[in-house]
This record gives structure tokens, sequence and C-alpha cells, in this order.
């Protein structure tokens, strides 16, 4: 009876403890009510929310400071206590998920390895936290292996997360158990809950965060540390979007903008997808990237099930071509069909383009809330300066213990007979201390120190090593006392180390950012792109392309070069010209028609990567090719003359041009059988020099020549002979010199001033010695001392030379050899470089 009774009691207790917030309930257990009446309603909505709660906090939803939910911190937290490290062996997975939900997360096994398999899965995360091997899924959908069959450890990256844990850097808690102290959150020494993002499905609530550019992020918040008021738009300069694990391509809209500045929108991702031609002529569209956390295999069948039920038609064949490097499948198009048309099909009614909501919700001091870029980068700014204001004490505090007892070893050493005789008369260590305590008013610490001391250290090498390392730890103790009494240091030490993160761990975007849409009467899309120099290349294939322009790196005269162009594939580069990033870009096709767009809607490649295809953003016919580039900032009174392959010039102006779109503007009338070659810019009216491919070259004044419209055909410029051609067009500018290079590499330079005006119609004079030795001419340019050349080979090889390398020759030279081809390579175009301080 007494042990129900107690029962009874303890029972009584609980049930206050539980309820002792209400106040009804309080009364009740004092006046000794034994069975209280309680609502179902409220109970249920206390309940509930209690549960929510801990789902929200305690589950679903990233921490905003490290970016990961309990069960990720505690399995790095795990792996990190174990030493399972990117500097140790593999060890079973099945080993690591034992470890986790033996002393951390006491829940199923199941769920702990699915969570470590995509922190492994590069696919999933952006830049991977664990370095599995073995089988650990596809972006086909299958499954991991078991994870008795995996092996797993560490990356060096997540190490930084963990970095300085173990100098009270953070709040530890006790475990499910009690037995082991775990992590609130984690130091993170770069801001992961960007970097890999995050998804969650809490209760009431859900967040959606995206992955981004480790070192766009890195950026972005040292940029923010130094200047705290900086703006939304200069953040976007920096980080300017998602950069997705699959790489695809991201039409923002004004959805981009609005998820960094409210913490909600919505973006689209499309794939990346090239439209070639096979060797019999017909279209194939190739997906080489899919948007993030699209399941490939169900997008093949998808396809394969439009194709059949014939809602789309055209598709002959559909070939994975994927392997370990990477996603190739290709769509073979029928004969009669356009395949540019069968893609936009293809985006509207399968995963090719999805759209990706964007809310950046996470917990912070254990709150939900809706964050916007610059709250996330403040939040975790303000996280790193609480880790490195704690590292800095902590070091700070171990230093002055060690200072303490290094003062105590000096005392005694400075008094060692006294030291050693007091010690000899003392009947216990206790009573040794006690003495040495009182004779020179030392600490128990001390004292113990020097009970401790072993006689080698009584060596006068091993006094002065005492006496030295004293006076190091002073100066130490000295930093870190002006570390913490100068907040600046701390930001200048947070944006130091996240800059060497960046350094060795930053890698370049996966995902392109279309900012077609974002043009708008309050957003520019100029606004979040920086204004640099950068190289245009159009393939024979009609395939473009933009590079930085530090991709090549200058070589003296006669070099190889490098690669510009993957030489695997049949082709290479047609066209080549240097522009900046806000510039608008004309193209001129053979048929005479002008197409407008801007210089960084242009896809950025890399010097192996054959680009985008041009009739994929162009409306370009079958048989229509892209002849003369020309970059511009502004619309203005200038003219541009053109001239044709049969040696016809036209004069417009610039502004006839201004309604230029993508889907292309007449620009010249041509006469039948001839084709634009080049189109040149000349505000200053002044004189022009036309050359041809034989060598011969004229040059005229613009005076004669008066302004004609759109559709005019132009004037007689040169009369060349039947096999010859028109190689290019150029201006006479003061302090300038000709430049002209031949077909196998010979290039010079040659004083204008040898050429008199001429009158246009005349057959022209000698400018370039044309032989076997050398070929024929490719081009000619208006150079100066200080101006760089970018030359390119038909196989894809670049060159970057200064033009003061170039011998300065007569009309008649042969010239010197400019670029070294190999077997049947030849120079194919050249650009000229202007303005540029860059020394690589």
């Amino acid at each position: 009876m007494t042990e129900t009774n107690g029962q009874e009691n303890e029972s009584t207790k609980t049930l206050a403890l539980n309820l002792s917030g209400r106040p009804d309930v309080a009364g009740a257990l004092k006046a000794g009510v034994r069975v209280i009446p309680v609502e179902i309603e409220d109970q249920m909505k206390e309940a509930y929310l209690d549960y929510a709660m801990s789902v929200i906090v305690g589950r679903a939803l990233p921490d905003v400071r490290d970016g990961l939910k309990p069960v990720h911190r505690r399995i790095l937290h795990a792996m990190n206590e174990r030493a399972w490290r990117s500097d140790r062996p593999y060890v079973k997975s099945a080993k690591i998920v034992g470890e986790v939900i033996g002393n951390f997360h006491p829940h199923g096994d199941a769920p702990v390895y699915e969570t470590m398999v995509r922190m492994v899965q590069k696919f999933s995360m952006r830049e991977p936290l664990v370095d599995g091997q073995g089988n650990y899924g596809s972006v086909d959908g299958d499954n991991a292996a078991h994870y008795r069959y995996t092996e797993a450890r560490l990356t060096k990256l997540a190490e930084e997360l963990l970095k300085d844990i173990e100098k009270n850097t953070v709040e530890f808690s006790p475990n499910f158990d009690d037995t082991r102290q775990q992590p609130d959150v984690l130091p993170a020494n770069f801001p992961n809950i960007l970097v890999n993002g995050s998804t969650g499905i809490a209760v009431g609530m859900a967040t959606n965060i995206p992955p981004h550019n480790l070192k766009e992020s890195l950026n972005a918040v040292i940029a923010l540390i130094q200047n705290p008021d900086i703006s939304l738009y200069e953040l976007m300069k920096i980080l300017p979007g998602p950069d997705f694990p699959t790489g695809g391509t991201i039409i923002g809209g004004e959805g981009l903008y609005q998820a960094y500045s409210t913490g909600r929108g919505s973006i689209r991702i499309r794939s990346k997808v090239d439209i070639i031609e096979n060797a019999k002529g017909r279209e194939i569209i190739v997906i080489s990237e899919i948007p993030y956390q699209v399941n490939k295999k169900h997008l093949l069948e998808k396809i394969g099930d439009l194709v059949n039920e014939k809602i789309i038609e055209g598709i002959t064949e559909i070939l994975d071509l994927s392997d370990r490097k990477g996603i190739r499948v290709e769509l073979h198009i029928k004969k009669d069909f356009n395949a540019q048309v069968i893609l936009n099909q293809l985006f509207k009614l399968t995963q090719l383009q999805v759209s990706f909501g964007i809310t950046m919700l996470a917990i912070l001091d254990k709150r939900p809330k809706i964050f916007s870029l610059k709250e996330i980068l403040q939040s975790y700014a303000t996280h790193r300066n609480q880790v490195v204001v704690r590292r800095t004490q902590f070091d700070l505090d171990k230093a002055q213990k060690r200072a303490h007892i290094l003062e105590g070893l000096r005392i005694a050493l400075d008094n060692i007979d006294e030291v050693i005789k007091i010690i000899r008369a003392s009947k216990d260590p206790r009573e040794a201390q006690a003495k040495l305590m009182s004779t020179f008013g030392l600490s128990e610490v001390q004292s113990d120190a020097i009970l401790e001391m072993r006689l080698q250290r009584l060596t006068s090498l091993e006094v002065q090593k005492i006496i030295d390392e004293l006076e190091q730890v002073r100066l130490i103790i000295l930093d870190l006392e002006d570390i913490l009494a100068k907040p600046e240091r701390v930001k200048q030490i947070i944006c130091d180390e996240l800059s060497k993160v960046s350094e060795s761990f930053g890698s370049g975007r996966t995902t392109e950012i279309s900012l077609e849409s974002l043009e708008s009467s309050t957003f520019n899309a100029e606004d979040l792109i920086a204004d640099e120099e950068v190289v245009v290349q159009i393939s024979e294939d009609m395939f473009i392309k933009r590079l930085p322009m530090d991709t090549f790196r200058r070589q003296k005269r006669g070099g190889k070069g490098i690669q510009g162009i993957s030489s695997k594939r049949e082709d290479f580069v047609k066209k080549l010209s240097t522009a900046m990033t806000h510039d608008n870009l004309m193209l001129f096709s053979n048929k005479g028609r002008a197409f407008l767009m801007k210089v960084y809607e242009l896809p950025i490649g890399t010097k192996e990567a054959r680009g985008k295809s041009l009739k994929a953003i162009i409306n370009l016919t079958e048989d229509e090719i892209i002849t003369s580039l020309f970059a511009f900032r502004d619309f203005d009174e200038s003219y541009l003359l053109m001239v044709t392959r049969d040696g016809f010039v036209k004069k417009i102006q610039l502004d006839e041009f201004s309604n230029a779109k993508k889907s292309g503007l007449i620009a010249i009338g041509l006469r039948e059988g001839d084709e634009l070659i080049d189109v040149l810019s000349n505000p200053e009216n002044y004189d022009v020099f036309i050359a041809s491919k034989d060598g011969l070259a004229i040059r005229m004044n613009l005076n004669e020549l008066r302004s004609q419209g759109r559709t005019a055909s132009g004037v007689t410029a040169m009369r060349l002979d039947e096999k010859d051609q028109i190689a290019g067009i150029t201006k006479v500018e003061p302090n300038t010199h000709l430049f002209c290079i031949s077909e196998n590499g010979f290039g010079k330079r040659t004083d204008f001033e040898e050429f008199s005006t001429k009158g246009r119609g005349g057959k022209g004079m000698t400018y370039l010695k044309i032989g076997e030795k050398n070929g024929r001419s490719v081009g000619i340019a208006t150079i100066r001392e200080e101006d760089e050349l970018l030359i390119i080979t038909q196989s894809g090889m670049a060159i970057r030379v200064e033009a003061k390398g170039i011998s300065m020759v007569g009309r008649t030279a042969m010239g010197v050899k400019v670029v070294n081809t190999k077997d049947e390579d030849f120079v194919k175009d050249f650009a000229i470089v202007r303005d540029t301080e860059e020394t690589v």
C-alpha cells in the first residue's frame, strides 16, 4: 500500500511539472485535488505545439550559423571525435552509423546512413562533406550499397567546419543519455548554409535553400564584414546566384532578386543543351547537364513516352552515353524537323527545365526565421566573430597559465640551492609545497610544477630555454590581448581565414546564369556583372563562347600557343574578337544580316569547351554563318563600313541598327553570289585600308563615300583578280601601323606612310609578299606599339604576343614567324588586345 501511494505521489509531481504553467491546474494541485479536468482542445494544442517546435528546431531545419541539421552535425562530430578524418584510412560506414546512433542520435540506422550518403554524393552537395568509397548511388536514382559494403571519412573541407572545436569556440550540451557532450553548433570556417544549401519539411513550414559557389560565398561574407552597409545589388555582383552541383542554366527573372531580398522567390533551372550536326548533316540535341535534383532516368523515360505518344515528333533515337566523367544524352532529330522547335517543346513538357522555389528558412536563437541573403551573411559573420573571440580567449587563458608556471620555474632556477634545501628538509611533497609557497610567494600550481621538474632542467641550456619560452609566451599574450581589445583585428582575422579557405578549396561556377529576363524598370542585369575584357570565339560550326582575357597568357613571338578549343571534335575557330562584358555585340552574317545582343548574354566557356550553338541564340538560317563581329558600347553618330568578298564597300550610320535584335535585320543588299566579309567602325572618318588575300591593298578616304541605307548594296572599292577575294578592312589612325599575318604564321608591321591615298576602284598595291612559304593573307588590322595580339589557328591553338615584338618591315616583305604552326595547321583569325594591365 505504501509503495502504491508513493507511485501515485510521484505521478502527481510529474503532472504538476508538466502542467504547472497553467494557473487553473496549479491552483488545483495546491488544493490537493487528485483528478484534474483538462479541456481536450487545450491539451491537444499544447502537445502539438511542443511536438512542432521539437521537429522544427531539433530535426527538420538547419542552423543558420553552420547550415546543418542536428543529424548532419552529429555525424560530422562523431567522425571527428573518432579521428575518421581526411588524413586517416577509410572506415566502414556501418561503424560510423553505429557510433552516431549509439552515442548521439537515438534514431534508426537507415535515416542516419541515408543522411551520410547524401553528404557523399557530388550531385547532391555542391561541396561534399564526407569522402565515400564504394557505391553511393547515382543521378539516375540508384540507391547506395548497404553500409556494410561502403566506407567513408571526412573531407578536408568538412574539417574546416570542425576547426578549433576543441578550443571552447562553441557551446556543448549533453547527449540523450548524459554520457557525452555534443556541440550545439559547429565553428564553421565557411558559410555552409549557402554553399551546400538545405532542404527540409517541418510542421507547418519548409525550407529550400539552394547551394552556392564556395568562393563567391566567402567573398560575399568578406565584403559584408568590410562594409556592413553594402547593398544587395553589390552583394549580387559578388554572389550572382545559386551554383548547383549538376550545373545547368538559371533563368532568374525577378524571382532571384526577390529571393535574395525577401527570403522567398522562384527561379527556373534549364538543362545545358547543345545542337550539333552529325556527318550526315542531321541535327542532334546533346544534353550535358540537367537541373538540380532531377532524376535522369525518369527524365529520359518521360521523353520516351512523349515520343511514343506522338506528343513530340521528330526524335528518331534517344541515346544515354553518360559515364563517370559526366552526362551526355543524345536526341537524334529527323531530317525535316527543326531541333530548336523540338527542344522548346521538351523544355515545356519535361524536366529539362524545372521551377525551383527558394525559401531561405533557418534556425536562429532556437527560433525559425526567413532570412534575406544579407541577413544570412550577417548571421554567419556574427557567429564567426564569436568563434574567433572565444578561441582567442581560450588561447589567452592557456598562454597565461603557461606563463604563470614558467615564472614559477624561473624563480626556482634563480634560487635553486635554497629550493633543493627546502625539498630535502621536507618530510613529504605536501610539506615541501607549503614551504616553497611561503618562502617564494608561489602559487600552488607553480610549486607543483617545481616539484615535478626533472633534474635535467637544471642544465644551463635548459634554463635558457625556460627564459626564452617565457619571453615568447609573454609576446603571445600581448598579441592575444590586443586582438580581444580591437574588434577590427578580429574582423581582419576572419577575412584572412575565409580567404585562405577560398584559395584552398574554391572553384569556378558550374551553373550559368541567364540574365535575359532580369531587365526591368527597377532592376538592371548589368548591375550584377563586372565590366571586364573577354575574348569572343565563334567556331566553324557556329558555336560561340566568351572567355576571360587572362585565359590566354602572353608568350614570346614564335611560340606554340595554348589549346583554345578542343581538338578532339572536328571543329575549329573561325572568328575571334575582344570586347567588354557590358558592350553591345553585333554579329554580321555572310548573307548581309545583322544580329544584336549583349556580350554578357554569351555563354561562359573554358579553353576546351565548344560553346553554345549560335542557332540556339540568334535566328540563323540553315546555310547562314557569321563572318564578322563588332562590339561597341552605345549607339552614336559614328559610321560602319562594310566590305564584301567581291570588293564592294558600303558606308552606313550605326544608329540605323538601333532596332536590331537576335531575330536579325538586313544590313546590306548583296549582289548575287557575293558575301559580307568584314565590318568596321570608323567614328573619326579616318582613311580606310582594304586588303585582299593575295597581298594587294588600297587606301581610300571615306569622304568619297556617301552614307547609304540598310538595303543598299554599296559601291566598288577594289577590283580583284578572278581567284582573289577581300581579306579584311581596317582604319588608318595616328601613331599606328598596319599589321598583317599570313596562313603559315608569318606576320609583320608596316608604316601606313608607305601607302598613298588613292581613289576607290583601283587594283591596289602590294602590302604583303605572298608565297608558298608564308601562304595567303589571313587579315589586317591597325595596331599600336603597346597593343597585344591574340592569334588562333585552325586546330584551336591560341597565342598571345606583344605587338612590339613583331618587326617593322617594308610593304613587300614577307614578315617574321609569329606563330609556330605544325603539319597542316594554319592561322585562322586574330584579335587586337588593348588597354590591358594583365601580366600573367
